[in-house]
């Protein structure tokens, strides 16, 4: 009744429909379509990703990669292939940085081989502080190895601005986009997931985005009162807001 009462059915619809339901920041809530595979942009975009994860994990040239971002653009990738490592045959190490404090990307780097790097730049802006220091510090200590020509075959980007990241030095055919209406707490499922796929194929990624579309069409068509999603949603509303219980455990299992 309370669902009912608030229009969650119709703000169900409005946020599949692309609305902007996003109103702090006027945008469209939409990482279902990442997972709707009739959907031509998103299909094109993940042609690339899987064209460029194809080629990395054939070459057999890369031992580590190391992921640099902050907040979506580390813990979800981060989770995810940590979650999945039975199935990652790349026969490479993933090593997620995004602490601004030296240690975090220093403590990185000294598993890693130069040679055998592969650098992830995960910013949409490309201005993202904290992201910038540790991409220039990897950087400086790829170019001391191997020198600046190397920057080129050892950095990729995830981002939005071609410009800058070309500036740092990244090719223009390695930098992947995505778009405004991808949320950084589901921005996984878009090439924010690029560790994910070179961990465990682009056939396994694929397979991963299947299931959670399973999951957007038992939200979108389940009766209220049989919709894990809305019933999980139900539950912390009526837990905090009526009885008053701030707090929640999360118990992760395997």
């Amino acid at each position: 009744a309370l669902a009912e009462q608030q229009n969650l059915p119709q703000m169900r619809e409005a946020m599949f429909r692309g609305d902007k339901i996003n109103h702090t920041e006027n945008r469209a809530v939409l990482h279902t379509a990442l997972r709707d595979s009739g959907n031509a942009e998103v299909a094109a975009s993940k042609e690339k990703l899987y064209r460029f994860a194809d080629r990395v994990r054939g070459q057999n040239k890369f031992k580590s990669i190391v992921n640099i971002g902050i907040g979506g653009s580390d813990l979800g990738p981060r989770l995810v292939t940590e979650s999945l490592y039975p199935y990652n045959d790349s026969g490479m190490a993933f090593h997620f940085v995004s602490n601004v404090d030296a240690s975090d990307i220093m403590g990185a780097l000294q598993q890693c081989d130069p040679a055998t790097t592969l650098f992830i730049v995960a910013s949409k802006t490309f201005t993202t502080q904290e992201t910038l220091a540790n991409a220039k510090a990897a950087r400086e200590w790829l170019v001391r190895a191997m020198g600046e020509a190397a920057v080129k075959n050892h950095f990729v980007a995830v981002s939005t601005a071609i410009d800058k990241a070309v500036a740092f030095g990244i090719a223009a055919e390695n930098i992947f986009g995505f778009w405004d209406w991808v949320g950084g707490r589901f921005s996984v499922w878009s090439a924010i997931g690029l560790p994910v796929i070179l961990a465990v194929g682009s056939k396994r990624f694929e397979e991963f985005l299947q299931g959670a579309r399973a999951m957007d069409m038992h939200f979108r068509e389940a009766p209220l009162e049989q919709n894990i999603p809305v019933l999980l949603g139900l539950l912390a509303v009526w837990y905090r807001n009526f009885w008053s219980l701030p707090c929640v455990a999360v118990l992760p299992y395997e």
